[in-house]
């Protein structure tokens, strides 16, 4: 988009000096001279070369129209950047070549018959396609930039340069431009064809006469008054002639080649020579106006129409003519999210945008601002589509800016992104739309707390305990908003997180999982809640920790866990598993008896040892035999020692007395009597 700046009907700047002496003030007003247009920075010499340097009025001049195209993209476009002061540059090439080469002599793009400057665009215009227009009204090219007076005593002056291209050169010369604020258009194909867009007022024609001999000798600029309806004004606003015999602070000027033109970088076409790169003289014509001077500034002028006609009457027969894009004035939006990165909180945040929009080259504009947004979206801007929110604001120059947009509400973390889109109501002002990356934000999802309870410490064969209490989850996205394609904007909040929390349990006494069954787990999460309690039965005293993880809910809620060891997040998570010995005794003693036989010759016999309660070897007859009789072989020299071996007969603590009846039978010597021992067992066995 091309801006012209500046505000219509400025004045001359005027430097003043004042002196003042005694009572009495003198005021010297002392006008600056105003550079003619032709003394700016652009060379209006008659061609298109800029390494022809010329000098006028003391300013160095280098630009020319070769600077403002790259001729290496057919047809021509602006170079970017384009020279300082430069704000827009628009070509339109209006001829055809054939497959070898040659001139083709068809056009679509000339004026119907009937067709007047005077008359409305529309109904009054028309194109028409011609096979055979006259070579001297065949426009070849046509081109046209602005420029804005950067510094010096014009600064700010807008300034719009002109220029075509004709197949011939026979005769005097004819020639007008103009400048319009609408987007105009026609292109017929083959019968007379309407123009489509209006004059607004303030459009421009300017009409301009030359010789053959390559001199100008008027250019006239006139102005649309009224819009669509209006009427081209018979005043003209400016008069000028050949630059080169233009005084200084001429408002309008224009040139034509006075010789062969060669080398020009675009391709071309005249009669003589065919499609190339030269024009013979005056074939090529160029001007200028100082739109800030003659009270046509300030305003935005989109399309330029340079034409042939029969002569500079306002009413005369216009011929070809060649349409191509200015772009007089330049509307931008540039947006910022409130913030760029945001938390879903509970379950839901509300978001804003701020739109800053320009519009350079008027001083008066009006349209409207619309906020859309898009999401959640993983990559990409919002282009295209998505939710507006709030309706169309209408908005103008006299704005304050910022403007914010109403507030969305979001109900699903994620990556969003807005577009902003100024729409323009004004001629000339283009639409302007912001949907890039800085429009993008992220809200990021909760992360909520796990806070896990053991409970007391207990003694082996006794399940241990846990509880989990999990807090700031975020519900659910919605899913009933207004748009189908992103349905979590301004929706209603979902249903609380889901997920589940699942326990294990470490130990005892370190983190390997203990390889319990913890009953009651995996526990089904509701949104923010104590879960459990659940239990787990160890099989060895010990230190234990439960570790709860809960899964989250995605988009809006994370996953937690606790940790082993627990964190200072984790609650009390150990247990403890005691387990203590009873101690209960209870003696008993394993009886054995021995005998020692003597005898003055060897022995050879048996000794019989038998084992009563009571302590009268059963004498009394109520004793009770509770070992033996036991025979255990004598033999050999005297002295002989017989015992039992008894290792199953077991006496209790506290049972009282006991007597063994030993007897002795040898089968040369005489027996000995029978030998009675009592023993009496009484022991403490408490502790």
């Amino acid at each position: 988009m091309v801006r012209i700046l500046g505000s219509p009907g400025r004045s001359r700047r005027l430097r003043v000096g004042v002196a003042l002496a005694a009572c009495t003030a003198l005021v010297v007003v002392m006008a600056l001279p105003a550079l003619a247009v032709h003394e700016f920075s652009f060379q209006l010499d008659g061609d298109i070369d800029d390494s022809t340097t010329t000098n006028i009025g003391g300013t160095t001049q280098t630009v020319d129209w070769e600077t403002l195209f790259d001729a290496s993209v057919v047809p021509p476009v602006p170079v970017d950047p384009l020279p300082a002061g430069f704000e827009s540059a628009g070509f339109d090439r209006d001829f055809l070549t054939k497959a070898d080469g040659s001139f083709d002599t068809s056009d679509s793009s000339t004026f119907a018959t009937g067709s007047k400057d005077t008359l409305p665009i529309t109904p009054g215009w028309q194109c028409n396609q011609d096979n055979n227009v006259l070579s001297k009204s065949d426009v070849m090219n046509a081109y046209a930039a602005s420029f804005v007076v950067p510094s010096g005593p014009d600064a700010g002056d807008e300034i719009l340069y002109f220029a075509l291209e004709r197949n011939a050169n026979t005769g005097t010369g004819n020639v007008g431009f103009w400048f319009l604020q609408d987007e105009v258009a026609c292109e017929s194909a083959g019968g007379s064809t309407a123009f489509s867009g209006d004059h607004t007022d303030g459009d421009i024609l300017v009409v301009s006469e030359f010789t053959q001999g390559g001199s100008v000798s008027t250019i006239n600029a006139y102005r649309w008054d009224g819009g669509a309806n209006g009427v081209l004004n018979p005043g003209s606003v400016a008069q000028g002639s050949d630059c080169a015999g233009e005084l200084a602070g001429d408002d309008i000027c224009a040139n034509v080649n006075g010789g062969t033109l060669t080398g020009i970088p675009w391709l071309t076409s005249n009669k003589q020579d065919g499609p190339g790169n030269q024009l013979r003289s005056s074939e090529f014509f160029e001007g200028g106006i100082n739109l800030t001077d003659t009270e046509l500034g300030g305003r935005c002028f989109n399309i330029f129409i340079g034409d042939t006609r029969s002569s500079t009457s306002l009413t005369a027969t216009i011929f070809d003519f060649s349409l191509g894009k200015l772009g007089g004035c330049e509307s931008d939006i540039v947006t910022t999210p409130s913030d760029s990165t945001l938390s879903i909180g509970a379950g839901s945040v509300n978001a804003s945008d701020f739109a800053n929009v320009t519009v350079d080259g008027t001083d008066t504009w009006e349209g409207t601002l619309s906020f859309f947004i898009c999401g959640p979206i993983a990559t990409g801007t919002c282009d295209t589509g998505g939710l507006q929110i709030g309706t169309a604001t209408s908005i103008n120059q006299d704005t304050v800016m910022p403007v914010e947009s109403e507030e969305a509400t979001l109900t699903s973390a994620g990556r969003y992104c807005w577009r902003g889109f100024f729409d323009s109501n004004t001629d000339g002002v283009d639409d302007a739309t912001d949907a890039t990356e800085g429009e993008c934000f992220v809200v990021n999802p909760v992360t909520p707390t796990l806070t896990t309870t053991a409970g007391v410490d207990v003694t082996l064969g006794t399940p241990i305990t846990d509880t989990a209490t999990l807090t700031g989850t975020a519900n659910q996205p919605g899913d009933n908003g207004p748009n189908a394609i992103y349905p979590t904007i301004n929706a209603t909040n979902g249903a609380p997180a889901n997920g589940t929390i699942t326990w294990s349990v470490r130990g005892p006494g370190g983190c390997a999982e203990s390889g319990l069954t913890v009953t009651g787990s995996p526990a089904t999460v509701s949104g923010d809640a104590t879960y459990g309690p659940v239990s787990a039965t160890p099989t060895a005293i010990g230190t234990y920790t439960f570790v709860a993880t809960y899964t989250g809910d995605d988009p809006n809620t994370l996953g937690a866990s606790g940790s082993c060891p627990p964190g200072p997040n984790d609650g009390d998570e150990e247990v403890t598993v005691t387990g203590e010995a009873a101690l209960s005794t209870a003696q008993d003693w394993l009886p054995n008896d021995t005998a020692t036989i003597t005898g003055p010759t060897a022995l050879s016999g048996t000794a019989t040892f038998t084992l009563f309660t009571g302590t009268d070897c059963g004498a009394g007859g109520d004793d009770t035999i509770v070992y033996g009789p036991v025979d255990v072989p004598v033999s050999g020299a005297s002295p002989q020692t017989a015992e039992t071996s008894n290792t199953t007969l077991v006496l209790e603590a506290d049972s009282g007395g006991y007597s063994w009846l030993v007897s002795y039978d040898d089968t040369v010597l005489d027996d000995p009597d029978d030998t009675c021992e009592t023993t009496t067992i009484n022991i403490d066995d408490t502790l």
